[in-house]
């Protein structure tokens, strides 16, 4: 089927656009890309639903790219024709980024630039003076400069595009999108690109689109079973603690990991309790500032570290319901912490890569907000596997979840992980002097010790980062926190406390990772193991329980 698919060199594209895809790697157009980019450039409004990581920012980046490399042939003055409104900072700065690898060879005839950090309206009005030809933003810094007059649309704007629609609205958006549209003029050109279409996704079509053609790619949300394997286990919250710390000490989890919780307090429990072994993670949430975190996410892009712990925080999701109650919901830890960033998203948008597992440590409280934690792993071909842990509050949410993607196709349905909790007993009373180390005051300390180490970050990052971009690389984010009591010993595990069965695979006296491959020996423990993702095999290889196997298995190459 590949061969009668169209080609990125059959679309009419300009030669330094077909050259600057080429150099990305991508030999064909994924199927969203196909259906979007000629329809695209023949001028039609698209409303297009794909599933996350199927190349929707490029699919909508090329037809902005291509039609300003058009105008500019008939040599027409300096200014901004391109307007793309992001729900996050985060996505922001990739949308640009992209768009810049997509203009590496024409980068003088389109110009972009993104407006959705946290510098002042007046600091970036110099950029936006110089009439960039693609802005970047959200709509609540789009509608600043617009207001401050840094920023004219209404007569020059011939493109809008609202990427990952679904969560405008839900992020509080709704009054600044409607205030801007009236800055801009009565014809142009609209997209909007959504991994699902919700009441919100309607309400914009209404809004913005003219006579739009929908594409709905995908009759999933989510990859089937042969990509993503999707499992749950319920247990309560001291179980979640034993078992997230049983399957990466005896790295029965393999690649790289994002955990999510549901709360900024949660992150840095978790944070603190995996310090306690030597296990090392950095926390990823809205009070960190937005350099830090795109420098977070660029460092376990390229491999620094393997696990992030990210929240991805309810009130995030509610801001306009909970406009209404400011002051009733900020008690507690929140009071001498840093102010949250309400335009900051992790599970949805961000472009993680490689991701191999998805572990919901806290499940989430939507089905929306489950198909964007999830779609961080099996992106594109790769495989990737999720675990949710389920305690009894949750249950309902796991029903939704299970009715909704049920009802999709029973291929992406969600499977019991059958684990043997019997046999990690003898580790229970470790975690339990880890979990009593990591107090409310520990967590409190934590979190204003780390929003002071990456507000100085930030600085760096901004200013000498700048003029030594190899020193950027040694700022890493996964550093121990400290402030609850570390025992040396909890870094090692003891051989008499390994599970029998697991014994010729982990090495009780070294706390670092090792590079072969778990081994059939965890057969025991449980029915099913994390593996390390590789295309062509089930990451999550079943294993039936025989233990005379196990002491064969000790000699076994992986």
């Amino acid at each position: 089927m590949a061969a009668d698919r169209l080609q990125f060199h059959e679309m009419g594209l300009d030669d330094r656009l077909v050259k600057a895809v080429a150099d990305l790697g991508w030999s064909q157009p994924t199927l969203i890309q196909e259906k979007a980019i000629p329809l695209a450039l023949e001028g039609k409004d698209l409303l297009a639903r794909a599933r996350t990581g199927s190349g929707k920012t490029a699919s909508y980046a090329i037809p902005v790219i291509q039609r300003i490399l058009a105008s500019k042939q008939s040599v027409r003055e300096q200014d901004v024709r391109a307007l793309i409104l992001v729900p996050t900072k985060e996505l922001g700065q990739q949308v640009q980024a992209m768009i810049r690898q997509l203009t590496a060879y024409c980068s003088r005839d389109v110009r972009v630039a993104d407006i959705s950090g946290k510098a002042d309206v007046s600091t970036q009005r110099p950029i936006l003076m110089e009439k960039p030809d693609v802005v970047v933003g959200t709509p609540s810094r789009v509608l600043a400069h617009l207001k401050a007059q840094n920023l004219l649309l209404h007569s020059s704007l011939e493109m809008l595009v609202v990427d990952e629609a679904d969560l405008v609205f839900s992020f509080g958006f709704e009054s600044d999108l409607k205030n801007l549209l009236c800055h801009l003029p009565k014809i142009y050109q609209s997209f909007l690109m959504s991994a699902t279409f919700n009441e919100d996704v309607q309400a914009l079509k209404e809004l913005l689109l003219h006579n739009p053609v929908s594409l709905k790619l995908q009759g999933s949300q989510l990859p089937d079973s042969s990509q993503l394997q999707q499992y749950t286990i319920k247990c309560e919250e001291e179980d979640k603690f034993l078992l997230i710390y049983t399957l990466l000490k005896l790295q029965l989890v393999q690649g790289k990991t994002l955990l999510f919780v549901g709360a900024v307090d949660r992150s840095y429990r978790l944070k603190l309790f995996l310090e306690q072994f030597g296990i090392p993670a950095c926390v990823l949430n809205s009070e960190l500032p937005v350099q830090s975190r795109c420098h977070i996410i660029s460092q376990f892009n390229q491999g620094f570290y393997d696990i992030i712990i990210a929240t991805d925080e309810q009130s995030l999701a509610e801001p306009a319901a909970s406009s209404s109650g400011k002051g009733k919901k900020k008690k507690g830890p929140e009071k001498g912490a840093k102010t949250t960033d309400k335009e900051y998203g992790v599970s949805r948008g961000v472009d993680f890569q490689n991701v191999a597992n998805v572990i919901n440590f806290d499940f989430p409280t939507s089905v929306d907000s489950y198909i964007h934690r999830v779609g961080r792993t099996a992106r594109a071909d790769n495989p990737g596997t999720a675990l949710s842990f389920i305690s009894h509050t949750e249950v309902g949410a796991l029903e939704e979840v299970e009715e909704a993607l049920g009802g999709d196709n029973a291929e992406t349905a969600l499977k019991p992980y059958e684990f043997r909790m019997e046999e990690i007993e003898g580790f229970r009373y470790r975690c339990r002097d880890a979990m009593r180390a990591v107090t409310k005051q520990a967590v409190r300390e934590a979190r204003l010790k780390e929003i002071k180490q990456e507000l100085l970050n930030s600085e760096k990052l901004k200013t000498y980062f700048e003029d030594n971009p190899r020193d950027l690389q040694l700022l890493r984010h996964d550093k121990d926190l400290h402030p609850a009591v570390i025992k040396p010993h909890m870094k090692n595990i003891p051989d008499y406390l390994i599970p029998e069965t697991l014994r010729g695979v982990v090495n009780p006296l070294s706390s670092r990772r090792r590079k072969r491959k778990i081994k059939p020996a965890a057969e025991g423990v449980m029915k099913s193991s994390f593996k390390k993702n590789v295309p062509g095999r089930n990451p999550l290889k079943s294993f039936r329980y025989t233990g005379s196997r196990s002491k064969k298995a000790k000699g076994a190459k992986s």
